[in-house]
């Protein structure tokens, strides 16, 4: 019988991003202007997007419970788009289109915000203060 190797190695870091937004667009919690707008920003495309309550939020790793440290965009009752964030309490501003509400989040990106890194926050916590330590 021949031995089959089985690969047991994760996704890569590209393949778990794209798949998130894969499954951002078929949630449909989000409007799909916003979510074209935001995947056409690169800077966001490489990050993991999470959707709730009709919110787009980007997480800098890709294991659940994300990162909190970037801007989300809502909906906005009278239409258009709320930015707030990273924390629930605070406000960034109101935009009128998706372009402003995702040049709004980029404007306000973490200092080296960089593809997201494969694993949870205190995976990404742990990294950080090794390389930082280096």
């Amino acid at each position: 019988m021949d031995h089959v190797p089985v690969n047991t190695s994760r996704p890569s870091g590209k393949d778990l991003v794209e798949a998130g937004w894969h499954n951002v667009r078929a949630d449909g919690r989000v409007r799909p202007d916003l979510l074209e707008a935001a995947y056409a920003e690169p800077r966001l495309r490489q990050l993991f997007p999470w959707a709730g309550m009709g919110e787009l939020h980007f997480s800098r790793c890709t294991d659940p419970r994300w990162t909190w440290d970037i801007p989300y965009i809502a909906p906005a009752a009278e239409g258009g788009y709320q930015v707030s964030g990273p924390l629930r309490s605070e406000t960034v501003g109101w935009a009128a289109t998706p372009a402003q509400a995702v040049m709004m989040v980029v404007e306000r990106l973490p200092p080296g915000c960089g593809p997201a890194f494969v694993g949870s926050p205190e995976d990404l916590a742990a990294h950080e203060a090794a390389t930082h330590n280096d």
